[in-house]
């Protein structure tokens, strides 16, 4: 195993690298970048998509002192070989040093810091709600295949996932949010401006208030997967011939369940708590941080992206990569957790 581990580990360097090199290239294609972008401002200029909107044609140096442009790109390292900056960036993140924003002139290790109290509310909430809810109805609706529970239950969480969840979020907004009818949940931001006054009853109450909009819209959707999953995996092992025969030697149904059907129907639902804990940081976020004024890890990138911040790009890039790999690694470890029978590396 341990062999099997560090191996893993060594390969993440050569596939970390790779996927760097990749969007590194193709940055460098990219028409309308930060000197460009500082450029326009200087000029009194717009940012974003005025190069898009020239056809790709950069004009912004116009009217600007050549002097003045060659010493920008000096000041963001332009001025060098490409291959010299991406060896020099290679060298930084060896030793977890992501550079600093152009746009926000910080850290992106301190930016990424101040955005994840959001990232981390959403994640994390989102996570316990699914699979606190999602698992014990996909039992249920195994246990009660064909009932009219497992029918109702089932149309309803297709129809919640059929919903897009900004669409959902929009609802909700011009329903509860001062819309049109009622004012009941805040429209940006954790917490309220008084929230230092509260007391901790109130405070804990308040952070649950400004969240309930925002957590509708991240789960609505996300149930249909993870519960008929559940329910799936668990018909599996309990149409299996073990479960016959444990039932013909006179075990009760509760024991044959929760001995013998549950330890194996929870295998591949244990196993993807990793990836699915951690993918409920990054995934499908932006849209609803855009619409509740939430300032998270989601709009930081896409902000980047737009603004051509590329240490914000390439150095969150590189850690949600690095955890991405990390989790896939730990998955495959709680495979042999959960099932002690599996064995990487061993011939088969």
């Amino acid at each position: 195993m341990l062999a099997y581990v560090v191996k893993r580990l060594l390969l993440m360097v050569p596939t970390l690298v790779g996927i760097l090199f990749v969007s590194f290239v193709v940055i460098q294609f990219v028409p309308g970048g930060p000197v460009e972008q500082l450029v326009r401002e200087l000029r009194g200029g717009g940012v974003g998509g005025e190069v898009a909107a020239t056809g790709g044609v950069y004009r912004g140096a116009q009217g600007v002192d050549p002097e003045r442009v060659a010493e920008i790109r000096r000041m963001y390292g332009f001025d060098r070989p490409a291959h010299e900056r991406f060896l020099e960036m290679l060298t930084r993140y060896a030793v977890f040093d992501l550079g600093t924003s152009y746009l926000h002139h910080k850290g992106v290790w301190q930016l990424m810091v101040e955005k994840l109290p959001v990232s981390i509310s959403l994640g994390v909430w989102s996570f316990l709600l699914v699979y606190a809810v999602s698992i014990p109805l996909g039992i249920a609706k195994a246990v009660r295949h064909g009932s009219r529970f497992d029918l109702w239950t089932s149309v309803a969480i297709l129809a919640g996932y059929a919903i897009p969840g900004f669409v959902f979020g929009v609802a909700l907004l011009v329903l509860f949010g001062g819309g049109s009818f009622w004012q009941l949940f805040p429209l940006r931001g954790l917490t309220s401006d008084n929230f230092a006054e509260l007391s901790l009853a109130g405070k804990v109450l308040d952070y649950f208030w400004h969240l309930a909009m925002p957590l509708a819209c991240l789960t609505v959707g996300s149930f249909a997967v993870t519960t008929m999953l559940t329910k799936n995996t668990f018909l599996e092992e309990i149409r299996k011939q073990y479960v016959l025969t444990a039932r013909a030697k006179g075990l009760s149904e509760g024991r044959v369940f929760y001995r013998h059907v549950f330890r194996n129907a929870m295998i591949p639902l244990v196993t993807a708590f990793p990836a699915a804990f951690v993918g409920a940081f990054f995934a499908g976020s932006l849209l609803i941080e855009t619409l509740f004024s939430l300032d998270g890890l989601g709009l930081l990138s896409y902000e980047a992206v737009i603004r051509r911040d590329y240490p914000v790009v390439l150095g969150s890039l590189y850690v949600f990569s690095l955890i991405g790999l990390l989790t896939r690694l730990v998955t495959d470890l709680a495979y042999t957790w959960v099932d002690p029978r599996v064995k990487f590396g061993a011939a088969g």
